[in-house]
């Protein structure tokens, strides 16, 4: 029998907030969380023990999205408000207001380069900001239903955006043209992200279902249909070799891409996973939902040599043949189902770090 060090390992809990935590991004520096919720707040969790949480106050309805920019300096904040905020996240509590968005704004990123924030809303758009300038620049409008998330590509020369019109849409940010929509969908896309190369985009669906495309051959090239409720976010290793997911099925289960299987299927929230985020060093991961908590998780299997973990897995886990590393990109698309083999990780034994923590009050509800 292998050993389980490997194993992800539940780190923390981190309690604070009032309603279900919809999203959630560590700081490039890793020393920070942030997270927002439908208490109508953006907190931002110091990782150093007993070090001080802080709780920004200033949107009118539900924060569904946040996200650290590149360099860590500011917090940008989505919300169902219908406008966008700019944080800096200091004592202070200072934010800036974006607005242009007509109906509840759902998602919120940075391109990588800190310049532009692109947002997904109800009022079927994607719009693109100037950080620097603060204001709007252009909006995407092909979308013909609710837009839930929006992204762009590594090299900012993409955005991929998807929602209820059961479509993922890919736009050439030079153009502003929709030149790429892959719906074959069948039900309302929740989710959508690039890849840490830019080489595929990933979505999750209302319909429990994940799809990876390869964008240099415009393929679903993997479908895993391994949640038995909606998919409501995933996040990337910054290796792309796992991928991590949140489902209403409550779990929160890892998936190894290169050889298209589900390894881990984490327990420890009562109510349904509505986001989860890799650190950038991909070192620890984050979980949250609709019972409040938010669970930050020591990742552990990363630490070894790619075959050495499959190298286990095949001793422990699984009668397959050994892995045949030659068949990294699948041919065709193949729908990977549940297998027995995925290992269990329940966290019902209380972690010893969490600390009831000082929560600072920030900002104020304008």
């Amino acid at each position: 029998m292998a050993s389980v060090m490997e194993d992800p390992t539940l780190e923390r809990h981190f309690r604070g907030h009032k309603d279900a935590v919809t999203c959630a991004d560590f700081n490039p520096n890793c020393k920070q969380l942030a997270t927002g919720s439908a208490d109508k707040s953006l907190m931002i969790w110091n990782l150093a023990p007993k070090a001080r949480a802080f709780r920004f106050v200033g949107h009118q309805d539900v924060v569904t999205g946040v996200q650290f920019s590149p360099f860590g300096n500011l917090v940008a904040t989505s919300s169902k408000d219908r406008t966008v905020r700019l944080w800096t996240p200091s004592m202070k509590g200072e934010s800036t207001v974006f607005k242009a968005h007509t109906a509840a704004v759902r998602s919120v990123a940075f391109s990588h380069d800190g310049q532009r924030l692109v947002t997904a809303s109800d009022d079927k758009s994607v719009k693109v900001w100037s950080v620097h300038r603060q204001r709007f620049i252009y909006s995407l409008s092909q979308h013909s239903n609710w837009v839930r998330c929006a992204r762009f590509s590594p090299d900012g020369r993409l955005i991929a955006s998807c929602g209820d019109d059961c479509c993922v849409r890919l736009w050439d940010t030079t153009s502003k043209q929709c030149i790429n929509s892959f719906s074959d969908y069948g039900a309302a896309a929740t989710f959508v992200d690039f890849n840490g190369s830019g080489t595929c985009i990933a979505s999750a669906g209302a319909n429990a279902s994940l799809k990876i495309w390869d964008l240099r051959t415009n393929k679903l090239i993997q479908h895993y249909q391994v949640h038995s409720s909606g998919v409501n976010s995933f996040s990337f290793h910054p290796s792309n070799n796992f991928l991590l997911s949140g489902s209403s099925d409550r779990t929160v289960k890892i998936l190894d891409l290169l050889e298209g299987r589900l390894i881990y299927t984490l327990h420890g929230h009562k109510g349904a996973v509505l986001t989860v985020a890799f650190s950038r060093a991909g070192d620890v991961f984050a979980s949250g939902g609709t019972d409040c908590q938010v669970l930050m998780w020591r990742t552990n299997f990363d630490r070894k040599s790619y075959l050495d973990v499959l190298r286990q897995h095949s001793q422990r886990s699984t009668s397959d043949p050994p892995p045949h590393l030659a068949d990294i990109h699948p041919r065709g698309p193949h729908l990977h189902l549940p297998q027995p083999a995925a290992i269990q990780v329940n966290a019902a034994v209380a972690d010893t770090r969490s600390a009831e923590l000082h929560v600072v009050e920030l900002g104020q509800a304008a």
